[in-house]
């Protein structure tokens, strides 16, 4: 059965207070954006939903992409928060296949377990940020596990994420944005990584693979 699942684009308004305060906060753009989906789905409805989302900017355009496997609404985004369009992803599941070539478009939070010295073998090392070739080495690895493989790639750093409020964890989220083309190799694997999202850092913008038809030329 092919699974199913939604797409918005938001084409955000730069006029809009609220979208200021969210560029400068993940924290409160997860919040707003949250807002699309159904109340009342539990203690954990950004994973049971595969809640994911995306910041792309450039020079003139801030853009962003919400994902969810319930439907998606945005009446609930404040008054002039954007341009939303939404469609249904289903189409594209039924269109993967082996062999078939595609673009994709990622933003990642890569990163490894610290190791710690053997007399210390009952504790667990933290979290460390990993960047240039550490990082896309990580990539193409995460990437074959989802059934994909990398013909080329781009990387460029975004700005990192802090979470913030009064209880927020001091952790720093190192993003990098990756582009670039693929084949796939396992549909089913595809599958449930485009709907679980790659990797840590969902709530605050990493994780959501879209794809699209490789062009020919």
């Amino acid at each position: 059965m092919t699974p199913s699942a939604e797409i918005a684009r938001i084409r955000l308004n730069p006029h809009s207070r609220a979208v200021q305060r969210d560029l400068r906060d993940t924290t409160e753009m997860h919040r707003t954006l949250m807002r699309m989906i159904p109340d009342n789905l539990g203690d954990t409805p950004r994973h049971d939903t595969g809640f994911l989302f995306r910041i792309d900017e450039d020079d003139k355009t801030s853009t962003v992409l919400v994902q969810a496997t319930v439907p998606l609404d945005h009446a609930g985004l404040p008054t002039g928060y954007g341009d939303v369009r939404i469609k249904q992803l289903k189409p594209m599941f039924a269109a993967l296949r082996p062999g078939l070539g595609v673009r994709y478009r990622i933003a990642l939070n890569p990163v490894k377990r610290e190791r710690l010295p053997l007399e210390q073998r009952n504790k667990r090392g933290k979290i460390v940020p990993l960047s240039g070739a550490e990082a896309d080495q990580w990539w193409a690895r995460r990437a074959g596990e989802a059934g994909l493989h990398l013909t080329s790639t781009v990387s460029t750093p975004l700005r990192p994420v802090r979470p913030h409020g009064r209880n927020a964890p001091p952790i720093r989220h190192s993003l990098i944005r990756y582009d670039g083309t693929a084949t796939i190799t396992d549909p089913v694997a595809l599958t449930q990584a485009l709907l679980q999202g790659i990797g840590r850092g969902k709530p605050y913008g990493a994780g959501l693979l879209s794809l699209a038809p490789a062009t020919t030329t």
